[in-house]
């Protein structure tokens, strides 16, 4: 009968440093991936309320009666904290056009929410009160 010596099958000191190294790379891979994707879905969050906010928003401007067009910032209240925006309007001036122009403003929209900018730019006709 042959005896069998058995040996200590354990692990060594470096089958354990390259595991740990692989281990950590894979998280730090996977961490840096999720990471990205929460930075992705508030841009995405962002986008979706800045857009529906900001045409709510120029709605509410272009309503109002020429003479009261003005440039003007804010924020949305209590219902959206944190989002900001800023109206800015002008006139507009095409050459050759002189008429025309007198109707035309141009309105530029910017909501803000934290980093995050979304703008949007409208030409308006309005009619002047005595025409």
């Amino acid at each position: 009968m042959m005896l069998k010596i058995l040996h200590n099958r354990g692990f060594t000191l470096l089958e354990v440093m390259i595991a740990v190294a692989l281990i950590a790379i894979s998280l730090t891979t996977l961490l840096g991936s999720q990471a990205q994707s929460v930075s992705y879905a508030n841009s995405a969050k962002f986008e979706t309320m800045a857009a529906l906010l900001a045409q709510s928003k120029m709605s509410e401007i272009t309503i109002q009666h020429a003479d009261s067009l003005s440039s003007d910032s804010g924020d949305f209240g209590d219902d959206y904290p944190g989002y900001a925006w800023e109206a800015t309007v002008s006139d507009v001036s095409i050459e050759g056009m002189d008429t025309i122009s007198n109707y035309l403003k141009q309105i530029d929209l910017t909501v803000t929410w934290g980093v995050f900018n979304y703008n949007i730019r409208l030409y308006h006709y309005v009619q002047v009160a005595n025409e």
